[in-house]
């Protein structure tokens, strides 16, 4: 049986990072470009009452909401892989808590800003895919000036497939938190020192042993990770057949195409050879007419041919 539970699992996740304000505090700190000297110093948890649930979630789960002590607010969420949708549903929730600030104060500087971390246990971005960069990060700037960066929201996207393990000597707790999230499963035998070492992650990792469920959690755990299996397997087949679907209508098409090809070039040697034989046959007519002692100017008005033509006819 095995001794680790996956943290990247919505039960384990929240456990994790959603009662123990000290690690959500340390991922934040270490994982977000904040502004140098104002790291969060300490947080509160949001109940699910001051901002609304993402309605018909299943993997896309808004997953812990907290303040710090500058009144920033703060969303973190683990996506166990990628659609399209789910940038736009970020944009979204992080939007509405930046707006909905507005019920609690009347004058716009008074705003705080509002960071999104986003985890994904997917490729997803693919117009990047041939880089290294592992973290995406988007905010508001000017297009003629991009030095002109507004953080009154920004949005930060990890895809852990993408990130690779440093040395020893050059880890930083950023790079613990990303080993935890890549490194620990169900299949995790031997823990990396480091991550055991490390006062913050060594706590993560107690959290997320097998032995720290209850059964009914363990039950409920299993069924995430079959749900996960499900779904994962049904976006895939419907990639596969969608794919299927484009490679059959391209053969259909090229099928099609290529028989009004055929067509169209064998009407045009139809044609051809049809305006082969009717010049032989003018040619013979005149060749006759000539014989004959009839004018060429004549000859030429009877088959249509050039005098030049006419003349080159023994």
């Amino acid at each position: 049986m095995s001794k680790y539970l996956d943290p990247k699992v919505d039960l384990t996740f929240k456990k994790v990072f959603g009662e123990h304000p000290n690690l959500i505090q340390s991922l934040l700190n270490s994982l977000l470009p904040l502004p140098q000297g104002c790291y969060i110093e300490s947080l509160e948890y949001l109940s699910p009452e001051q901002i609304p649930e993402n309605p018909g979630k299943k993997f896309s789960i808004v997953d812990v909401k907290c303040k710090d002590n500058y009144n920033r607010y703060f969303i973190v969420e683990m996506q166990t892989y990628w659609n399209s949708a789910f940038f736009i549903r970020t944009l979204h929730n992080t939007t509405k808590i930046y707006s909905s600030q507005l019920y609690k104060s009347d004058e716009f500087k008074q705003l705080k800003s509002v960071y999104a971390l986003c985890i994904v246990n997917d490729n997803a971005f693919p117009q990047f895919a041939h880089t290294d960069e592992y973290i995406q990060e988007y905010y508001i700037i000017n297009k003629h000036h991009p030095e002109d960066i507004r953080d009154a929201i920004s949005m930060i996207f990890v895809e852990l497939p993408k990130y690779k393990p440093v040395t020893k000597g050059d880890k930083k707790l950023k790079d613990l938190w990303l080993q935890y999230f890549t490194e620990i499963d169900e299949k995790t035998v031997d823990v990396d020192p480091d991550l055991l070492n490390n006062p913050e992650t060594s706590i993560a990792l107690e959290i997320v042993k097998r032995s720290a469920f209850t059964d009914a959690e363990l039950a409920a755990y299993d069924k995430s990770k079959l749900d996960e299996i499900t779904e994962r397997s049904a976006l895939s087949n419907a990639r596969e057949e969608g794919l299927e679907k484009g490679r059959e209508e391209g053969e259909k098409i090229g099928i099609e195409k290529g028989r009004e090809e055929g067509e169209k070039i064998g009407i045009e040697k139809g044609r051809e050879e049809e305006r082969s034989k009717a010049y032989q046959e003018k040619l013979k007519m005149a060749k006759s007419l000539k014989h004959s002692g009839v004018a060429i100017s004549i000859i030429s008005s009877a088959t249509g041919l050039t005098v030049d033509e006419i003349e080159k006819i023994k």
